[in-house]
């Protein structure tokens, strides 16, 4: 953008357009701001060329469909997420504390490595390196 609001830009190709923004107001704000400056702006994949009317109107259609489907999807996605959520499903990678993991752990913290040398022995996460320590502290100190 710097480079076209510099005047060093004729015209912008893309593969998609979709791919050049995530929004239909970027798109426009974008395409306006092109042709203020006389720079045209096609999309190789759709065959769309904003230098003539129809590619103009194609371009603003087609956009707007891009957004509306993104806006479907992440919709789905977040349905998808409470659903599970309200089912009780865990998501993300499952937890690796069994007790010869923690055994383990406690063990070479017990000679001094690091939480990261520890992770890197045991091909574990240093995050779930630490969280086991903290559980296993916590544990210790109630119990």
């Amino acid at each position: 953008m710097d480079d076209v609001r510099k005047g060093k830009v004729d015209v912008v190709i893309v593969w998609k357009f979709d791919r050049f923004a995530r929004s239909t107001r970027h798109l426009i704000t974008a395409l306006h701001e092109f042709n203020y400056l006389g720079v045209d702006f096609i999309s190789y994949t759709e065959n769309i060329d904003t230098s003539s009317p129809t590619g103009k109107v194609l371009f603003t259609i087609i956009s707007a469909m891009a957004e509306f489907e993104r806006d479907l999807i992440r919709e789905r996605v977040k349905a998808g997420l409470e659903n599970a959520k309200k089912k009780g499903i865990r998501l993300g990678r499952p937890l690796r504390m069994d007790n010869a993991f923690i055994d383990w752990v406690t063990e070479l913290k017990s000679e001094g490595l690091s939480i990261r040398a520890i992770a890197k022995r045991l091909n574990a996460s240093p995050a779930l390196v630490h969280k086991t320590l903290t559980k296993n502290q916590i544990e210790t100190h109630n119990g």
